[in-house]
């Protein structure tokens, strides 16, 4: 299995292998770690290196060219086009997809002084949160979660709060370090927040092999959210924003596409059979093109 090198990866990679080797017990699992260009450019703001495959490309390399069999994604970072040859084998069971506040004064939302300074690396996060606070001031930050968390908690540094995603922290067990857990209605995550994507060659041996770790319910979900994604034509690096809950076989999608500024926010939300998920994600797309969703996007070009 390959890997990125970060605390993060790591800890969902084991996961993984964890899985794996329950449901097969009679194999062994070798992980092999890796470093994307995401993880080698530190100094400039993640939309502007290229969203797609920033954190997957060098893994996909490795697919292809079989000296991996899998490889363990957070499937946010993953593009909605799976490259030739390769596929997402599993999408296990999803963590919490929320967005949380961290402050070294335990500030909230509603209490962060005017004009407070917000981290974040996300266009998603910056725009909603400049919607819910126009008076906030929102500054670039880059490094592993260990890392944001320090930059966030330093007495002395440039941040009056960092945002980041719940899974992430409740993974590596830091979820003390939280002031806030943001509401999804005024946060709404990325497509695919808090799932986990086993990438791998779209082979029969390996798809039979991961088909046990598949969380059907996540995966459905999933598919709804990145259909939303690639009907906008958007990467992890625009203002797009997607939910998608399977109850009773029904998906109930929300979408959200925002204007960088957070002076406007397009809203979509409809439900559909399971079974449709893909079909849900691309007709709210296309209710959110009507509406404008192109020009916002534009503006993030």
């Amino acid at each position: 299995m390959g890997t990125r090198s970060s605390d993060l990866a790591l800890w969902q990679t084991h996961y993984v292998r964890s899985l794996l080797q329950a449901a097969w017990p009679d194999k062994s699992v070798i992980v092999e770690t890796f470093s994307t260009r995401g993880d080698q450019i530190l100094d400039t703001p993640l939309p502007l290196i290229g969203g797609k495959g920033l954190f997957t490309a060098e893994l996909e390399v490795a697919l292809r060219g079989r000296s991996i069999d899998a490889a363990v994604h957070s499937l946010k970072d993953l593009p909605t086009e799976s490259p030739e040859e390769l596929t997402l084998g599993a999408i296990p069971e999803r963590a919490n997809p929320a967005d949380v506040l961290i402050s070294r004064s335990e500030h909230t939302l509603g209490n962060l002084p005017l004009g407070a300074t917000v981290g974040t690396s996300s266009h998603r996060r910056a725009a909603q949160l400049l919607n819910a606070r126009p008076d906030l001031l929102v500054a670039d930050i880059r490094g592993n979660v260990p890392t944001r968390i320090r930059k966030a908690l330093d007495p002395d540094g440039p941040y009056d709060a960092v945002l980041l995603a719940y899974a992430g922290l409740q993974r590596l067990e830091l979820l003390d370090v939280i002031s806030q857990v943001l509401p999804l209605e005024m946060m709404l995550p990325a497509p695919g927040q808090g799932a986990l994507a086993v990438q791998c060659r779209d082979e029969a041996q390996s798809l039979q092999m991961l088909a046990p770790l598949d969380h059907q319910p996540t995966r459905a979900e999933t598919t709804a959210e990145r259909a939303f994604l690639a009907g906008l034509g958007g990467g992890c690096s625009v203002p797009i924003a997607a939910y998608a809950v399977l109850e009773t076989g029904e998906i109930r999608l929300q979408g959200r596409v925002a204007a960088l500024d957070g002076s406007r926010q397009i809203d979509v939300e409809g439900n559909a059979p399971a079974a449709e998920a893909r079909e849900l994600g691309s007709r709210l797309a296309g209710e959110a093109q009507a509406q404008g969703a192109a020009e916002l996007l534009g503006e993030g070009a």
